[in-house]
């Protein structure tokens, strides 16, 4: 008879009820089929498991105590998972490690993370350093949803979430001559430094779709890491830039620098989420993907709701 999970439930109802009717009655079995549970482990370990000599009241010995031991290490981890599983199940718990390609993101995705933890108290939430390409950590297993900024050919076994619309919006500082204009044409930014950050022209907006297409290239790049530093840079006159309007913020509010629209028209683009297939279809992946569109779109300026074509 080799040891189970009954056994240890076993004796971990005799050390509680201190008897065999009342350790049979919590397990549902009757009495009978207990005290033959416990000789048949007895007979197979040679052990007496109680200890039968001490009066009315049963007792565990020393084997007894051991195996009890290993029931108070193991039953806990076992009912946990248990109850995990059935928190899987209804949908109510899981893992949403996130991976950002976007250098904005955080100023929505935080608080987007912290309203859904309050109606999903039991995912646990990550978010994954750095700016890589995050579709590879998805494609691994190292990350369970990437936020795009425009994805690219379609890849087998991962599922496409559009989000919301945003508008990309020009800034220089209000000495600038731009300032004045009511918006930019590709070619403003021939004679300009651009502040952007150090990634790949094809995930920069205003390179990828207002100027490559048209032709321009800036006279000069700079590179800086943080929006604040691409701001202040702006602010101080020391180039022009292209950013979310939602990333603009007190800067614009206090006049440190101009956001005009890039063409008449404005620039606007589409900010994606990527899962894989069977994340996709998880509850808590299908309601931090609504809180997102829902949250996001009342909250931030020049944003609006993405609508299928």
């Amino acid at each position: 008879m080799p040891l189970e999970i009954r056994h240890l439930r076993t004796i971990e109802a005799v050390a509680q009820f201190g008897s065999l009717a009342a350790a049979a009655q919590r397990l549902h079995l009757t009495q009978s089929a207990l005290s033959h549970q416990l000789r048949g482990l007895e007979a197979e370990y040679g052990v007496s498991l109680l200890d039968r000599e001490r009066g009315a009241q049963l007792r565990l010995s020393p084997a007894g105590e051991r195996l009890l031991a290993l029931a108070r290490e193991v039953l806990p981890l076992l009912r946990q998972t248990q109850e995990e599983l059935r928190r899987l199940a209804a949908g109510s718990s899981g893992r949403l490690r996130i991976a950002v390609e976007c250098h904005t993101c955080f100023d929505w995705l935080t608080p987007a993370m912290d309203r859904f933890r309050e109606e999903w108290p039991a995912v646990e939430m990550d978010l994954l350093s750095g700016f890589q390409d995050p579709l590879p950590l998805l494609q691994s297993g190292q990350a369970d949803l990437a936020i795009l900024a425009a994805p690219e050919n379609a890849v087998a076994g991962i599922c496409i979430h559009p989000l919301f619309r945003y508008e990309v919006v020009g800034l220089v500082s209000p000495r600038h001559p731009l300032a004045e204009r009511d918006f930019l044409l590709p070619e403003d930014f021939l004679e300009e430094t651009l502040i952007s950050y150090p990634v790949e022209d094809r995930r920069l907006d205003l390179l990828r779709d207002f100027l490559l297409p048209a032709g321009v290239q800036p006279w000069r790049r700079r590179h800086a890491e943080l929006t604040v530093i691409i701001l202040q840079l702006v602010a101080s006159g020391q180039g022009v830039a292209a950013l979310p309007a939602w990333a603009v913020g007190s800067y614009g509010e206090k006049g440190y620098v101009r956001a005009l629209p890039l063409g008449p028209e404005g620039l606007w683009q589409t900010l994606h989420a990527a899962t894989t297939a069977a994340q996709a279809v998880l509850p808590h992946m299908q309601a931090f993907l609504a809180e997102v569109r829902r949250g996001v779109t009342a909250n931030l300026t020049g944003v609006e709701p993405w609508q299928e074509a």
